[in-house]
């Protein structure tokens, strides 16, 4: 990626910029998941239920549950072309497909316009972006990690979940703007497609950026994927499910486990928490709206604060940090939020808990990354996180509205309180246990000074 004629300043300004271009896709991808769950409520009686508000709600809910299915398909399609074709062409073609997703939505007329069609149509756009999120993940978390400069990996390799956070916080405030410049009823016939359309047009965007990215695998690799009985052994061709589960299935069984707590975590604090402050502890929906951009506004902002503490006490340390907060703290902070009245204190609290994950969120992907060669790392990352992400943190608002209407709040705070102590002894007893080098140091530099010692 670098020659010997390049200078530290050189090589420090190509990382930012490989990493603002493998990062911005990230951005438009999760703006375009979360503007969708933002603004159901204004197009959900257009394509699926035009009679019944409460089941077409239901139906837009159903709905965007699809892409957590399809985000493992999407990591290991994803996962398989990156780890053979590159890196860059396989971002191309996610934020390539997360257009068309987006576009679609946009311009798609409604149930009364073509039918049932509208809402085959509708789903076939969500199955689209949750195969194109799903791609996104594992390989621009790989992508970063290997653009980043040795000895500040940490600290680049957090914008990933800068740009995760922060499309959550775009569709947010796309939402309190359009609720502020249009009359309801305009937001509800067509105003609701103007996210979508402006979705679309950053992606345009953002593939015109991928163009000039630096590609990070070696020729080696993809001439072995092209022709892979001349250049390596049976087996070891690079990308594939066989070789993943053959000579790399125990690093992934830890990124499977080592998600498990953190993305429970997250998709409590982010996502079920505003459901929970409405139905719970019965802050009106504009209050938990003004909490919930502020509280994820500062979450973003960590992101890299804490990415750069782990280029200085280790990845391992940090992880177990938000294991040990996480299984002392969550049951208490929600126990606690169920009883809040002040808005200023619910923010408080929900801040609390981001602060937490926080630990966990900004070296997630550099973890996961540091497990796994070149030759599988794409693949290995990708779905690795997605099995996690579907088995476990996807299902938390659902399993948490279920438990709530049912009387057994409680019990949601004691299953990802468990989610996370599991998680916790991965750190500590699979983990290593000193600043060891790992493939990516190989590879690409060495972050630490390592203790080489067995």
């Amino acid at each position: 990626m670098t020659t010997g004629l390049s200078t530290p300043a050189s090589v420090t300004r190509r990382a930012i910029a490989n990493t603002l271009k493998g990062s911005a896709g990230n951005l438009i991808e999760w703006y375009d998941l979360y503007v969708y769950s933002a603004f159901s409520s204004y197009f959900a009686t257009y394509f699926f239920n035009g009679k019944d508000p409460v089941q077409a709600q239901i139906d837009a809910y159903l709905t965007f549950a699809l892409t957590f299915l399809m985000r493992p398909v999407g990591s290991w399609y994803f996962g398989r072309f990156a780890d053979r074709r590159g890196r860059r062409a396989a971002l191309t073609v996610s934020v390539s497909l997360m257009g068309v997703g987006s576009l679609l939505v946009a311009i798609l007329p409604g149930i009364a316009q073509i039918g049932v069609w509208s809402t085959v149509l509708m789903y076939a756009s969500r199955l689209l972006q949750g195969f194109s999120v799903g791609g996104e993940y594992g390989t621009s978390a790989t992508y970063m990690s290997e653009v980043a400069t040795a000895k500040r990996r940490g600290f680049f390799s957090s914008f990933q979940y800068v740009t995760l956070v922060g499309g959550q916080v775009l569709a947010l405030l796309s939402l309190v703007i359009l609720q502020s410049v249009l009359p309801e009823g305009d937001l509800k016939a067509w105003g609701w497609r103007i996210p979508f359309a402006l979705g679309a047009v950053a992606a345009l965007v953002v593939l015109w950026l991928r163009r000039t990215m630096d590609e990070t695998i070696p020729k080696e690799q993809m001439r072995a994927a092209e022709a892979p009985d001349a250049v390596v052994r049976p087996g070891a061709e690079p990308g594939t499910l066989k070789l993943l589960f053959t000579e790399h299935w125990r690093p992934f069984v830890v990124v499977v486990l080592l998600t498990m707590g953190g993305t429970c975590a997250f998709y409590l604090f982010t996502t079920y928490i505003l459901s929970f402050m409405n139905n719970v502890s019965h802050l009106s929906k504009t209050q938990t709206s003004v909490i919930n951009f502020w509280a994820l506004f500062v979450f973003m902002l960590l992101q890299p604060v804490f990415g750069l503490l782990s280029d200085k006490i280790g990845r391992r340390p940090q992880l177990i940090i938000f294991g040990v907060l996480g299984t002392l703290f969550t049951w208490p902070i929600m126990a606690t939020l169920a009883g809040v009245k002040d808005p200023m204190i619910a923010f408080w609290l929900m801040l609390a808990g981001l602060v937490i994950v926080v630990n966990y969120t900004s070296i997630s992907a550099l973890v996961k990354a540091e497990l796994f060669p070149s030759s599988i790392r794409a693949l290995g990352v990708g779905l690795g996180y997605a099995v996690a992400n579907s088995l476990f943190g996807g299902t938390v608002p659902f399993i948490g509205e279920w438990l709530s209407s049912s009387g057994h709040k409680e019990w949601l705070f004691a299953y990802v309180t468990i989610t996370i102590a599991i998680s916790l002894v991965v750190y500590i007893f699979f983990l290593p246990r000193a600043k060891k080098a790992t493939p990516l140091d190989e590879e690409f530099g060495h972050a630490f000074d390592y203790t080489r010692a067995p």
